[in-house]
């Protein structure tokens, strides 16, 4: 009963890591087409609102990867789902200082993804023996 209650906890944080980086995926494409659409008050209300959601991602995904490592069972995985958390974090922290950084986002977000779903897979795996 707590293996199993325990294996749906890990799920589940894997699937808040998959959708909070798909949502921001969506969140960065979405706020320059909103900003190209809008007035200039309020683009300067909008761009303040989708940087403060950037923070939201970035709890967000930091509480998923740490709930789906913290009895994780593979060491490399647990490795990769915070280094993708440690460049989608610099990234969305560091978007306004570079370009590159907007880019970085994305591929970060890209790598959680990759790592949660990997994670669920790899759980599925270990709890089926």
């Amino acid at each position: 009963m707590i293996k199993a209650q325990h294996s749906e906890n890990h799920s589940n944080a894997d699937y808040v890591g998959i959708t909070g980086s798909v949502l921001c995926i969506i969140h960065c494409i979405a706020t320059p087409l909103l900003a190209l659409s809008s007035s200039v008050f309020f683009k300067d209300t909008l761009s303040e609102g989708m940087h403060l959601l950037g923070f939201v991602f970035i709890l967000i995904n930091g509480v998923a990867v740490y709930y789906a490592t913290r009895n994780g069972h593979s060491t490399w995985l647990n490795r990769f789902l915070w280094g993708a958390f440690a460049v989608f974090a610099a990234s969305l922290l560091l978007e306004e200082s570079n370009e590159v950084f907007h880019y970085l986002g994305y591929f970060g977000s890209f790598l959680l993804i990759v790592g949660h779903s990997l994670n669920l897979y790899l759980c599925r795996r270990v709890h089926k023996h």
